[in-house]
């Protein structure tokens, strides 16, 4: 398979836009990380995990991976556990939102697991029922597991289980700032989701709009775009 057949004119338009997206994203910070100081959750939250749905899973998840590792060499960062355990999060985010495979919803389930074998998660069981919601999203059928907010929804609280269980087993946290945290997690979850879809709906509207504006054919590498939210079509649906 050669280069110019993977790095497709339609993908290099994608990579571009991705790329300045993370590299602004990764700087405005939407909230702060509980049990480490000067560490948040930024605006990369609210549209990384759209990336696999127009590359494909294994392409966008490259894509994801490297643009993270990019952005830590960019700030002259070290590779520290810590810091290499925290790309994972988002690319199970992105693997959950591109994939149709209802198998998916055994990595928060085993998620689950794992946080309540450590000590203080045993005491903060019910912290993990969050992670059901990814579990149910996926187990329903079709039409329900494929509208855009469940999926996001699924995909940020995939992410935020994986984030959950590196944090509880790395930082030392106390139950009660764990219990403390589960009111903030619903409001920064449903704002992550609510940004995931609006971020989809805006690649695929803007996407779709070069495409036909540079007429950017390939007979390779295509950009799957989802015509059902493309901002004029929805507007069409909803007259």
């Amino acid at each position: 398979m050669k280069i110019k057949d993977i790095l497709s004119k339609k993908r290099v338009v994608f990579l571009l836009i991705f790329l300045v997206l993370v590299f602004v994203g990764k700087r405005i910070n939407f909230s702060s990380v509980v049990g480490m100081d000067n560490q948040f959750f930024t605006l990369f939250q609210f549209f990384g995990p759209i990336a696999g749905s127009f590359l494909g899973t294994v392409f966008g998840l490259s894509v994801v991976l490297g643009s993270q590792i990019l952005d830590i060499l960019i700030n002259g960062n070290h590779f520290t556990l810590i810091t290499i355990l925290r790309l994972t999060p988002m690319l199970f985010a992105v693997y959950y939102f591109s994939t149709k495979n209802k198998s998916t919803f055994i990595v928060p389930l085993l998620a689950m697991f794992l946080f309540i074998a450590h000590p203080i998660g045993k005491t903060v069981w019910f912290y993990t029922l969050y992670w059901l919601i990814p579990i149910i999203v996926k187990l329903l059928p079709k039409k329900y597991s494929n509208m855009l907010f469940l999926k996001s929804l699924g995909s940020t609280f995939t992410a935020h289980s994986i984030g959950s269980v590196i944090w509880i087993w790395t930082i030392p946290m106390t139950a009660e700032q764990w219990i403390l945290l589960i009111p903030v997690v619903a409001i920064e979850r449903f704002l992550f989701s609510i940004g995931i879809s609006g971020s989809y709906i805006t690649f695929n509207t803007v996407l779709d709009w070069l495409i036909s504006k540079f007429r950017l054919k390939t007979s390779f590498g295509v950009i799957n775009i989802d015509k059902r939210y493309i901002i004029t079509n929805m507007i069409k649906r909803s007259e």
